[in-house]
Order: C-alpha cells, then structure tokens, then sequence
C-alpha cells in the first residue's frame, strides 16, 4: 500500500515575540520612544508552522524551547491553530526572544535572542520524523549544522526539502543541491549569488545563479515588487497584491508555510507561488506575527480578486 505523504514537517525556532510600536526607527545611538510593549508568540519556525496549519496544511514541527513560563506558551500557541506539537522539545534554561520594532509605514526591524533554538542538534533529527511527510520546512535561525542533517536525511528518504534561507548567511554547495525549493528575499539572494537584487530583472539572474549552485526550483520574494520564481520547467513572476500595510513582521512566513502546504499538496510550483503570494499579502494586514497569519478562505478569496 503507497503511503500518502501530505504532512509538512517544520524544522525550526520557537521565539517569543515582543514587540514595540515606533513613529521611526533609531538610528546609531539615538533613543526613540514607543508604544506599550506587546507579546506575541513567533519564531520564524513557529511562524511557518502556523501558517501552513491556518492556510490548511496538516502541520508537525520539530524545535527547543526553554523551561520558562514563554516555552509552554509557545507550545500552546501552535495546539491552538492545529500543529503537531508532539516533537517539541525543552531545552533547560530560557526560551528564544525577539525583540521587534515597527514604524509608521509597517516596517520592522529585529533582535533575535536565540536561546532554547540554539541547542536544537543533529542527535534531534531521526527517521521517524519523516513518517507521512511530503515536504520538510526549514529557515535558518537553528545551528547549520542540524540544518544540514535535515536536508542529508530527507534526501535519503527521499522528500523534497524547502529552505528559507533566513536570517541570510553564505551556504555552501552541498546543502544547496539536497534542496528541492530555496526561497529568499532581496538581501538573502544577493548574498547567496553575488548578484544584486533591487528589481525584478535582478531577482530573475539571482534565481538562475542560484539555480546553477544546485538548488532545483528557486522563489525571490520583493516585498512591494512582487515575486520572482525559477525552477524545473517553470518561471515566472506576480505583482504583489494592493493592500494596506500595517505590520510586515511574518510576511515573508506567511509566504513559506502557504507555499510548503500547496506542494505538499501536490501543486505546480506556479499556482503554489500565486497562493502563497496571496497569504504573505494578507500577513501584512494586521499586527504581530502569529496573530496575522491568513486562513485558507481568506487566502483563496483573495486570489479570486
């Protein structure tokens, strides 16, 4: 009997969000005032995790938190909106932190305490974790090293590995030729090719240059611009969707997970990109990160527009 294989497996951090509203971000010893502070669960894993699950996807995610009070609470966040919970591990000591400030346009700028996520290791990373699964999710705000054990033991078994190549840093060919997607942002994608990204005409060279390291189908999100994709048989491009900015902090996770679900589900890599660049539209359109994650009626009503 063939084994269904539509389970996306996240493999990442677990951060508690704090986050302060600003008119402008400081500059280099320069004092702003802000907001309350508000808390908001997060984590660039976290975050795709629970988007896959709100844009429909069946969700389980491996990572640490920490023994204090943010690490259950972080745990009980992903139950909430459906996620497998069950590989969560906890890490003595504190739970990852991020500290978050947004300005009057909804940009944002962070810190990134990494606590319990640091001590996710290779030794974590088992067969069983792959069982039913039919894409694996990963960023890059754990130790490469259990990144790399990810993508070598995927390959082995043989599902397809997405990476978002977040927070940006230099990989070297081997990883990248055991990823089956790698989706980036301008600076990530300037950094991983030596190309400069700025427009759509640079996003499609850094696409092919990284294509041509190994990585079989490439996505370069650019915010405003839209998005730029390349990969086996297919290329294109979309406009990004006419919203009202409010907060961009998950975005670019809101694109992930609603892409991993769709492939998972089996979908061409273009109607997967045109899903996913209706949920990171809508991510922007509301506070926090978790808390703007879009579900699945939202993102197809959207695309519908």
């Amino acid at each position: 009997m063939t084994v269904q294989r539509t389970r996306v497996l996240v493999v990442g951090s677990l951060n508690v969000d704090l986050v302060v509203q600003v008119e402008m971000h400081p500059g280099p010893g320069e004092t702003v005032l802000g907001e309350d502070v508000r808390t908001f669960p997060g984590g660039k894993g976290a975050n795709q995790a629970a988007a896959a699950a709100r844009a429909g996807g069946k969700v389980c995610m491996l990572g640490r938190v920490g023994t204090d009070a943010y690490g259950q609470s972080l745990k009980d966040a992903l139950a909430e909106v459906g996620v497998d919970t069950r590989q969560l591990l906890e890490q003595p000591g504190p739970t990852g932190m991020a500290f978050i400030t947004v300005d009057a346009s909804g940009q944002n700028m962070i810190v990134v305490s990494s606590g319990a996520n640091r001590h996710l290791s290779p030794e974590d990373v088992t067969p069983e974790l792959f069982d039913g699964v039919g894409i694996v999710l990963m960023q890059l705000e754990n130790p490469l090293e259990t990144v790399q054990r990810v993508a070598e033991l995927a390959e082995q078994i043989g599902v397809p590995v997405m990476l978002n190549a977040a927070p940006g840093r230099p990989l070297d060919d081997a990883l990248l030729k055991r990823l089956s997607y790698l989706v980036v942002n301008e600076s990530e994608a300037a950094l991983l090719s030596g190309q400069v990204v700025s427009d759509i005409a640079g996003a499609q060279v850094a696409a092919g240059l990284l294509r041509a390291r190994g990585t079989a189908n490439v996505v370069v999100t650019l915010g405003g611009q839209g998005v730029v994709w390349e990969g086996t048989g297919s290329r294109g491009q979309l406009p990004a969707h006419q919203v009202t900015v409010v907060d961009t902090t998950a975005a670019g996770d809101a694109f992930c997970g609603a892409l991993a679900v769709r492939l998972a589900e089996g979908a061409e890599l273009e109607e997967a990109v045109r899903f996913a660049n209706a949920a990171g539209a809508l991510a922007t359109t509301s506070e926090g990160a978790q808390p703007s994650l879009p579900l699945r009626n939202d993102i197809e009503a959207l695309m519908s527009l």
